[in-house]
């Protein structure tokens, strides 16, 4: 067991080697980068155009500017596609992560951009020198790259989308009932990064069922009402649409809604089951309705538009979350740099009625409170959580989180043992798990509070995890450029929250897989169907070995190991069931 800080302040040591860095390195300018295919993410080259392949001039390049090639730019485009836009954006203007315009980097110089690539920091950067994720001479590439100004990517409309758009087995060809004796509701859809893949794997006998081609990085998976789709979406905006009642489940239906996506949602409302699907792109800032059996795109969205506070208009607001009501046939659009979250009927979605809700800027992840009717969602940038009541369609209520930058995922629902029911939400920037009361009915008093702050392994976190039958509360930390916090996970007991200052228990999870190469990543718990396990992948680089880690969650013990040579860089795990019913 561990005090609240005691592993919490090893990540502090990072901030020590960022300024001897900076005096070591001397500027490279000349030197030729090795390919881009020598990352752990080069060697994949999507389906279909990403942002980082389509080529561009070097745009704004003025005299005394750091030397670049072309080939180096196209290379360090795409580098900076699959790396750093999902935190910095494709125009570089922040929102989990800082701001890269060249007014900020310029004045920051090329000594200090190399040493923070290389090094990370506590706050969630990730090391990408030292972990060996890039090489020395990708590092210096993209400091360089950083003091050029950014390209403009192409829009991304109707025309283009139907030109993606494939029905590979129509709806009357599909089975009209299951056809394989895979347990559906415990299996788990695993991202299979850098290898734009997804793996169904069996929750009982830990069996690769299949591996599907997909996009880049898929991000999230989440399944239709009835359970039997599963739609997935690469960080290229690629859409898989994956029967799974089919003999070996595969895709049936295929769209790319653009050059940059995170996520994808089907309509859930009780008479609207899997009528439509939506899906949000990072660029272009905007989103599309689509029809439930076949992803034929019906009707685009754009965001753009003014911040909801200042007044001023934002060219990229990019669409984050997209959660699907129980209470109203509407999706919950969280729309990142103008603070809006947007309440979007699909009753009709020819005369479109759309609800903005003014809250926070930098919306990004978040998900239900127990009941299903509170959605809590991070503005993680500005340190804050938005409560949004989806029976009333109104903001309930916004508070700090306590910390620096919350990063929940869909968060954790606990029965607390002085709060009544709470949810949870880590941070990248620092060690804090905030706890936030949820029942304005049983505990008015502590609703819509920050009731307890929990001290876990430190900054870098991205993922909290608990279950209904669970007495834990399961925080990772895979950002955290110290190697042994990365690899862990910290783990508290909900019965014994009451304590002024709960400890944890640190799960050796990396040492526990095997792994001795690399700098194994230890990321996003995700529990089986009955809730009496909780699987973590082991996120390597692509060429180096990675795994699935599964442990028992009432003994805390190792169960078993997954490793196979199809596991290449896995990250997200989607238990079928309990992504279906939002339980986490």
């Amino acid at each position: 067991m561990h005090t609240p800080r005691e592993i919490g302040k090893i990540a502090l040591i990072a901030t020590v080697v960022l300024p001897l860095a900076l005096a070591a390195n001397e500027l490279r300018a000349q030197d030729k980068p090795k390919p881009h295919a020598d990352s752990p993410a080069g060697a994949y080259e999507p389906s279909m155009t990403t942002l980082g392949q389509i080529n561009v001039e070097i745009p704004g390049r003025k005299p005394g500017d750091p030397v670049i090639t072309p080939s180096e730019f196209q290379d360090a485009n795409t580098i900076y596609f699959e790396r750093c836009a999902g935190c910095h954006g494709v125009l570089r203007k922040g929102a989990t992560g800082k701001a890269l315009t060249t007014e900020i980097t310029r004045e920051l110089g090329y000594d200090h951009l190399h040493a923070f690539i290389t090094y990370g920091s506590p706050a969630g950067m990730p090391n990408w020198g030292t972990s060996g994720q890039m090489t020395e001479e990708q590092v210096d590439m993209m400091a360089r790259y950083l003091l050029i100004e950014p390209p403009a990517p192409p829009e991304f409309g109707m025309p283009e989308m139907r030109a993606t758009w494939k029905v590979l087995v129509p709806p009357a060809e599909r089975p009209t009932e299951k056809m394989n004796d895979i347990d559906i509701d415990n299996l788990f859809s695993v991202t299979l990064r850098d290898s734009g893949q997804v793996a169904l794997i069996d929750g009982a006998t830990y069996e690769i069922h299949s591996v599907i081609e997909t996009g880049y990085a898929v991000h999230i998976s989440r399944i239709s009402a009835s359970g039997r789709y599963l739609f997935v979406i690469g960080r290229d905006a690629l859409i898989n649409m994956i029967d799974l009642w089919m003999e070996t489940p595969a895709t049936v239906a295929q769209i790319k809604v653009g050059a940059e996506a995170r996520s994808v949602e089907t309509s859930k409302m009780k008479g609207w089951e899997d009528k439509y699907a939506i899906a949000g792109s990072y660029w272009p800032p905007q989103y599309v309705i689509m029809d439930g059996d076949t992803l034929e795109p019906l009707k685009i969205v754009s965001t753009r538009g003014m911040i909801y506070d200042t007044q001023e208009f934002h060219p990229e607001p990019r669409v984050a979350a997209i959660v699907a009501s129980h209470y109203r046939p509407e999706f919950i659009v969280n729309v990142k740099e103008t603070g809006k979250i947007l309440l979007v009927d699909y009753s009709d979605i020819k005369n479109l009625k759309v609800t903005e809700i003014e809250a926070e800027r930098f919306l990004h992840d978040g998900g239900f409170d127990s009941t299903k009717r509170y959605f809590l969602t991070a503005a993680n940038a500005r340190g804050k959580i938005a409560v949004i009541d989806t029976k009333e369609g109104s903001l309930t209520a916004l508070l700090e989180s306590g910390g620096t930058t919350p990063h929940p995922g869909r968060g954790a629902n606990l029965n607390h043992p002085v709060y009544g029911p709470v949810w949870a939400t880590s941070h990248l920037g620092d060690e804090t798990v905030a706890l936030i009361g949820t029942d304005p009915e049983g505990h008015p008093e502590h609703a819509w509070k920050l009731v307890q702050q929990l001290y876990a392994l430190g900054g870098g976190s991205l993922f909290v995890k608990s279950h209904p039958t669970s007495n834990h509360l399961y925080v990772d930390a895979p950002l955290n450029p110290e190697a042994e916090i990365s690899a862990s996970v910290a783990v508290f007991k909900v019965d014994e929250m009451n304590k002024e200052e709960p400890e944890y228990t640190v799960l050796p999870i990396g040492e526990w897989a095997g792994i001795v190469e690399g700098q194994p990543r230890v990321v996003q718990g995700e529990f089986n169907k009955a809730g009496n396990e909780i699987w973590f992948s082991v996120w390597n680089g692509r060429d180096q070995e990675s795994a699935i880690v599964i442990i028992d969650d009432k003994t805390l013990e190792l169960k078993h190991v997954i490793k196979d040579p199809r596991l290449i860089t896995p990250t997200g795990k989607f238990n079928v069931f309990n992504t279906r019913q939002d339980v986490y």
